[in-house]
């Protein structure tokens, strides 16, 4: 037929009539043009499935097969794109959310292929938050967003197993340090399972949150600055878990998340150590400091009792709750009198203080390794019996069972969410806190783990009681991690010496368990932070 067609084109024009001559041409046209067009339509198939075997390696931002419901950028700052890498893994990623201000509805959609060596530029604006959710098992990998001052690098992704999942469902959340000017690397969590307890002790000159001196809410005991101490390096310190980074603690992101909520400290003075620290981390970030106050008005901190600081801008309370054992001390009368004792069935009565907060962090341990603990005789009760004798890890381990049934039974899981954080290790050296116990020479951490103890059989226990619950608690193990702050303790900085021999007297009675503020409690609030983002409900969700 092709054959016939070209022969008809070559007869004379002798041969035929006018309008046989236009008709001729009309069909030539016709012709060539759908031959151009079944040209161009196998050519355009070609790039296609040439295209869909290649990488998309070193392609330009115009390339990207995104769909952008709303458009912020200008068509010049969408040009050079060079250093946003993405990879694949068992799967294909469907769908990247970016948000920041003024960028909250684009979407980067339908991403089939590896693609790498790629940027993403604003010079105009930063980019507080980065959200990449991945229904598959697809896994984002060294994310950078570069803007006019600020840098933010994101990995996620490891070949490494640890314990915890620092994002869910790939969900990646970049928060900044509050007024810091200078780059820096944060990364709440990878796609693989990352300890955020598991690491080592790195200097930061950025610490501390707060000024040394700047808050008036530390008990003397904790201010060693005030109290004469020469050396301040032991604030200069960050914590780095391996395998993964942690967010510096965003005071006012924390606040916002916190706002009309109750968060609750319950334990000893350790947890009371944390609270403070928590409360002086957040007041730095208010503007009026006014706005932040001890509801009944108190300044120190050290008796029992229950206390609460109100931050006035946000309609929420940061609470402490004196409860060291956690179970209820009472007495027993005995054929001989009455003496102390320890419910070990019963939970102490400040539950009421304390069962309707929106977090709760516990904690129990130091008071379990006094005398009349460990020694055990006549002091542990259950019922109407008291033990004789009781081994204090069977006790600690009653006492524990006795709260994680409380917790069961007693909190809203959808509501309230529960930490627990570990046992904080002392460092006295020739003696113990009564005995000659010291540790006022210590100026810098334990760089060789090898020094380090054994983890102790207390926490040991304590995991094995969480893992049998019904509800959900989140275990801060920070025993490893206090193990290698030897340089961080008030040691004979508990207060200010008037003379000579105030001093010498001091060394014979140092402060070796707790912790100067600012100093290690700064950090615990900080994985306390992550730990919120990581597992957070309702406001914390990232």
């Amino acid at each position: 037929m092709d054959s016939y067609f070209f022969k008809k084109l070559t007869f004379s024009e002798n041969f035929v009539s006018h309008r046989t001559k236009l008709l001729s041409g009309f069909s030539l046209s016709v012709g060539a043009s759908l031959l151009f067009l079944i040209l161009l339509f196998f050519n355009s198939s070609f790039n296609v499935l040439r295209g869909s075997t290649t990488s998309l390696a070193n392609s330009s931002f115009s390339s990207w097969p995104f769909s952008f419901s709303s458009h912020p950028f200008s068509s010049s700052s969408l040009t050079n794109a060079s250093s946003v890498s993405w990879v694949e893994e068992k799967g294909k990623i469907s769908e990247v959310n970016v948000s920041k201000e003024g960028f909250e509805n684009t979407h980067l959609r339908n991403f089939t292929d590896n693609h790498g060596n790629s940027s993403l530029h604003d010079e105009e604006q930063r980019f507080p938050k980065l959200n990449s959710s991945d229904p598959s098992s697809g896994v984002v990998k060294n994310v950078t967003l570069m803007a006019a001052k600020t840098r933010v690098s994101d990995e996620v992704g490891t070949p490494k197993t640890m314990e915890g999942d620092l994002v869910k469902k790939n969900s990646v959340t970049v928060i900044g340090h509050d007024a810091d000017p200078k780059e820096e690397k944060m990364h709440v969590g990878l796609k693989g399972k990352c300890d955020i307890f598991d690491g080592n002790w790195v200097k930061d000159d950025s610490k501390p949150y707060y000024p040394l001196g700047s808050c008036p809410y530390i008990d003397r005991d904790f201010n060693c600055d005030l109290n004469g101490r020469p050396d301040s390096e032991y604030v200069k310190w960050k914590w780095q878990p391996n395998g993964c980074d942690i967010p510096s603690l965003n005071a006012t992101d924390f606040m916002e998340r916190l706002r009309g909520q109750k968060l609750v400290f319950v334990g000893d003075s350790l947890n009371r150590n944390m609270w403070e620290s928590l409360v002086c981390i957040l007041r730095q970030s208010i503007r009026d400091k006014k706005h932040v106050f001890e509801i009944s008005g108190k300044s120190e901190f050290k008796k029992k009792g229950v206390y609460a600081f109100r931050f006035e801008d946000y309609n929420c309370s940061i609470d402490f709750v004196s409860s060291p054992f956690i179970v209820q001390e009472s007495t027993f009368k005995g054929i001989n009198g009455s003496f102390e004792t320890l419910r070990l069935d019963l939970m102490d009565q400040t539950t009421s203080m304390y069962h309707d907060a929106d977090i709760i962090v516990f904690n129990t341990g130091h008071w379990w390794t006094h005398e009349k603990t460990s020694k055990g005789e006549d002091y542990y009760q259950e019922g109407n019996h008291v033990y004789p004798r009781l081994k204090v890890l069977n006790a600690y381990m009653r006492a524990l069972t006795t709260w994680a049934n409380w917790i069961d039974n007693n909190i809203d899981a959808n509501r309230t969410q529960v930490f627990f954080r570990g046992y904080s290790v002392t460092h006295f050296r020739g003696g113990q806190w009564n005995s000659g116990g010291q540790c006022n020479k210590e100026t810098e951490p334990i760089f060789n783990g090898t020094h380090l103890r054994k983890y102790p059989s207390k926490m040991r226990a304590l995991d094995n009681i969480i893992r049998k619950m019904r509800s959900p608690v989140v275990y801060m193990n920070i025993s490893r991690l206090t193990d290698y702050r030897k340089d961080g303790h008030p040691s004979i900085y508990r207060m200010e010496y008037k003379t000579a021999e105030e001093r010498s007297s001091a060394e014979l009675h140092q402060d070796c368990s707790h912790w100067c503020l600012p100093g290690v409690p700064d950090t615990w609030n900080e994985l306390l932070y992550a730990s919120l983002l990581k597992y957070g409900k309702g406001s914390w969700e990232t």
